[in-house]
């Protein structure tokens, strides 16, 4: 299907870019009525009496010439043109266009229906949408109940397409994400529900002259309740040449054992907008700059020049397979979550029985890890639009945390590679009261000195750690002891937006 269908839109193209071929015998207004018949020769025809023609000047010849070929040059002025935004296509019979459609498949038709008002409403044709629900499951399974109703529903066969492939899909793999991990609050499945249906993850880099370069991730490395994904070796643009980037789920299908070879259908997860989204300078070592994109893309940057080594993102696993599947091309998959019926016998709802998993860790090894339950909280500890919670305080010294290792970042790209010191990833899953995900972030997180001693329990150098984002914020207190020759955990607050616990317990704080 798909080959006919580019063999017919490239035998339209060539169509309208044809020129007109020269008036020949026969041909034309005069040739019609025998004023200029042909002579008899291959062709056949009839002898008749040519009449003579005088010579032409030559200058004569050459300045009656060019107004000609200017006038066949203006004779397709939608295809040979860019000055004149009429668009031929467009001028074609509703008929005939929809026929045209007819031969896409249905992700083919789905990116059609966003070039313009009138292919989103032929791209959304209800006969077409029909053949292809029929040939795609074998029998029309869904009647309207009433005609006078199904007249009125337009789109309905595209609705029903989606409805009954996305139904498909995710009876497939939600049974397996049932089995929620105590620790965690997630499924405990996620990984290898991802690794079993084949899903990847592909880079698309738009720069400034709107030109696509579309990358497959290099590795990915999983860890316990999130990803990184790594894109390297491949032909970036020059990073000031970026516009934006987007991120999609991919789901890659064996086509030696699929029945129908269908196109890949890729979900977008993620849109950055280059020129104005916020950046910082992250790290460096000998070889590369790191610069960070919020809320988790990183960009590394061949020093003393504007060459892209790679591109890193850490994705968490939360919702992940469902972000990675059943979204769009152009619309990401949002999860709409019901708030919570008020509780009028806790004048605290919403604000006690949090549950943290907390984990630091790069691409290879892991850090620090934390579960820490019924974490508290009171009225009081609202402020300045934020409801505190403290996980690690410095004052008990029985919460302090060891770290393994340094704090660096690993990286490679083809065949370079190195690790960047004093910055990693962070990784923390808060859940409710009711152990349900209420915070999820993955992000990477830098680590910086302190200006002035926070901690008089210790005497060595102080450092602090900071995460910033639009649903809260995260702040620690390290401190590097020399005699053990590692990083100590003191402090550890989680500060959660007030209009988040709003709407999720249906509070008013």
């Amino acid at each position: 299907m798909a080959a006919g269908r580019g063999q017919f839109f490239s035998s339209i193209l060539r169509g309208l870019e044809q020129r007109p071929g020269p008036e020949g015998p026969g041909r034309g207004a005069a040739g019609l009525r025998g004023a200029a018949a042909p002579e008899r020769g291959a062709t056949g025809g009839r002898w008749r009496r040519r009449r003579p023609v005088a010579a032409r000047d030559p200058a004569e010849e050459s300045s009656c010439s060019k107004p000609q070929k200017q006038k066949q040059k203006s004779r397709f002025p939608g295809v040979r043109s860019s000055r004149n935004k009429e668009n031929l296509v467009e001028k074609l019979p509703s008929e005939i266009l929809v026929k045209i459609l007819s031969y896409l498949d249905a992700s083919s038709l789905f990116c059609v229906a966003h070039v313009s008002k009138l292919f989103h409403r032929l791209a959304s044709d209800d006969v077409v949408w029909r053949n292809i629900y029929v040939s795609e499951f074998g029998s029309q399974t869904w009647k309207p109940v009433d005609e006078a109703v199904e007249e009125k529903q337009s789109g309905r066969w595209k609705k029903m397409y989606f409805r009954t492939v996305a139904g498909q899909e995710v009876n497939k793999w939600r049974k397996e994400l049932r089995d929620i991990s105590p620790y965690t609050g997630l499924p405990k499945q996620t990984e290898w529900v991802l690794r079993n249906l084949n899903v990847s993850w592909e880079l698309t880099v738009v720069d400034r002259l709107g030109r696509e370069t579309t990358l497959e991730q290099s590795r990915a490395y999983f860890f316990e309740s999130s990803v990184i994904i790594r894109w390297s070796g491949g032909s970036f643009p020059l990073f000031h040449h970026f516009s934006s980037i987007q991120i999609h789920g991919v789901r890659k299908e064996n086509l030696e054992s699929a029945k129908v070879r269908r196109p890949r259908w890729r979900s977008l997860m993620m849109q950055l907008d280059m020129r104005t989204h916020p950046n910082q300078f992250y790290g460096k070592d000998k070889l590369i700059n790191l610069r960070y994109f919020p809320p988790d893309v990183i960009i590394g940057l061949w020093r003393g020049q504007s060459d892209v080594a790679f591109i890193m993102v850490s994705l968490h696993f939360y919702n992940l397979v469902e972000k990675s599947l059943l979204g769009s091309p152009f619309c990401p998959y949002s999860d709409c979550v019901d708030p919570l019926p008020v509780d009028d016998s806790d004048p605290e709802f919403g604000l006690h029985g949090y549950t943290l998993h907390f984990v630091l860790h790069n691409t290879g090894t892991e850090i620090m890890s934390g579960h820490f339950r019924q974490l508290p909280c009171s009225p009081a500890q609202v402020q300045r639009s934020l409801v505190k919670l403290d996980v690690i305080n410095r004052t008990d010294l029985s919460q302090h945390r060891s770290l393994s290792g340094s704090i660096k970042l690993p990286w490679k790209s083809e065949e370079l590679e190195g690790s960047v010191e004093n910055c990693c990833i962070m990784t923390l899953t808060l859940l409710d009261e009711f152990q349900k995900p209420f915070w999820c972030v993955s992000s990477p997180i830098s680590i910086r000195v302190a200006k002035k001693s926070l901690s008089s329990d210790y005497s060595d150098d102080h450092f602090l750690m900071d995460y910033r984002g639009p649903e809260g914020q995260v702040k620690m207190v390290l401190v590097w002891l020399k005699e053990q020759n590692q990083f100590f955990l003191i402090r550890l607050s989680l500060f959660i937006a007030v209009f988040k616990v709003n709407q999720r317990f249906s509070t008013n704080y």
